[in-house]
């Protein structure tokens, strides 16, 4: 009779799970429409490129500010009252873009103010989303729910594009504001009509000082856990590595091909990411997560040094393809390494900081990877360069041949670094050095 009570649970808290990854997937394909039409209307209405990259910072910057306080905010509030809160706050800042555009007021500065809200509210959002799965999906299934996230998010990145361009044919830049809307109303709706356990939560803070020591106790428990502190410099430094490819795959393939071969390249390497998400949800990754972890980067790291050889369009799109097709399997893992260990009390703030660190690394990746590519190695990988008599030898010399060169490089640091930590038995023993929190304290 328990057995059967404790499977009709189990059974309630997987659909809850269902229902809010249905409603936040037609939520971020909803964000993906907006930010795609407003980086074209930014770009159709000043000719800069400068501000079109701007939306990037400005959708960046807020949330790695914010980051430290929302986990400890989410840490406090029920779970979806969170998620609910942010989503609607986002869609009302959404609403306001489209009134302002019904009325011509609609200007680059107050689109850069909404993309910052926007950035702010997702501070609050991933976190509880995070925090949220390992309350309703059992430990043995985690790395299936994270890789339906991370196939949720290969979806929104390969359609988004694609249904903007349609949608703005038809219905033009408000239409599609409205269609954003309507798919926070339904994430929303999804949210509303589920149940997320609550967790025990301490006093609020009597002051602010508290209130910071508790923002703040996050990074503390991290680096009291050896173990996790490392797994976390590991994931940050393999995230810039992503961003560097992220930046400069583009200006690699059109030094030698048309953007016709970048769409289809790009295509392939989106198709790479989804087919690993798709992977990850059915497989659930390996029973030992950690060595999911160093089998994917070190392929990865192999990955980078072979698109780096050659300019060859077939060569690139592979790579790239599996590249991607490896990133949701890494965080799947990841992911469940840190929802069975984290006691529930400070998941929030744990995938806050999480969150805030990938995002530094990849904001790094994004600062450093032009001036690095431009200024340093393809000089040096030039016609007449330092190294086209010796590494121009084995990978060619000319325009692209310095990206390709770095590329090889990072492939080359990636291998190490993965050797390294495979080699930590502070890393590699992490499952066994840290138990699995239990969920007793959770309630309905």
């Amino acid at each position: 009779m328990i057995g059967d009570q404790t499977q009709h649970i189990v059974r309630q808290r997987m659909s809850a799970f269902f229902l809010i990854w249905i409603g936040q997937l037609a939520s971020i394909i909803g964000s993906g429409l907006t930010r795609f039409v407003l980086g074209i209307w930014i770009y159709e209405q000043t000719g800069s490129i400068t501000l079109f990259v701007l939306m990037a910072l400005f959708d960046a910057i807020p949330g790695i500010i914010v980051s430290p306080f929302a986990g400890a905010l989410v840490d406090r509030w029920n779970r979806r009252s969170a998620l609910i809160i942010s989503d609607s706050i986002a869609a009302i800042s959404t609403l306001l873009l489209m009134l302002l555009i019904i009325n011509g007021q609609l200007t680059v500065g107050l689109i850069y103010v909404a993309i910052s809200i926007s950035s702010i509210c997702n501070a609050f959002q991933w976190p509880a989303y995070a925090a949220t799965i390992p309350l309703l999906v059992p430990k043995q299934h985690l790395g299936r729910a994270n890789g339906m996230v991370q196939a949720a998010d290969a979806i929104a990145r390969i359609l988004s594009p694609i249904l903007a361009v349609i949608l703005m044919g038809v219905i033009d830049l408000q239409g599609v504001l409205l269609v954003d809307i309507v798919t926070f109303l339904f994430a929303l709706s999804m949210l509303c009509i589920t149940t997320i356990p609550s967790i025990a939560s301490d006093k609020p803070p009597r002051s602010f000082r508290a209130f910071l020591q508790e923002v703040v106790q996050g990074w503390t428990y991290i680096r009291t856990q050896t173990s996790l502190y490392l797994l976390l410099w590991f994931s940050t430094v393999t995230n810039f590595t992503l961003g560097v490819v992220q930046v400069l795959l583009a200006p690699l393939v059109l030094t030698f091909a048309s953007t016709e071969a970048l769409g289809l390249v790009l295509s392939i390497a989106g198709g790479g990411a989804l087919a690993g998400g798709i992977l990850m949800s059915l497989w659930g990754g390996p029973e030992k997560r950690i060595y999911g972890i160093f089998g994917f980067t070190l392929l990865q790291g192999f990955l980078l040094l072979l698109g780096g050889l050659q300019p060859n369009i077939s060569l690139i799109a592979v790579a790239s393809s599996l590249f991607l097709f490896c990133t949701p399997l890494i965080y799947g893992c990841n992911q469940s390494i840190w929802q069975s260990k984290v006691p529930f009390a400070l998941q929030g703030r744990i995938f806050a900081t999480q969150r805030m660190m990938i995002w530094i690394s990849l904001a790094c990746a994004y600062l450093i990877a032009g001036p690095l590519a431009d200024g340093v190695f393809e000089p040096l990988m030039a016609v007449d360069g330092l190294l086209s008599s010796t590494v121009g030898q084995l990978i060619g010399v000319g325009p692209g041949r310095g990206i390709g060169f770095l590329f090889i490089l990072i492939g080359i640091i990636t291998i190490g670094i993965t050797v390294w930590g495979f080699l930590s038995p502070t890393l590699r023993f992490l499952e066994e050095r840290i138990p699995d929190i239990e969920s007793t304290n959770l309630a309905e």
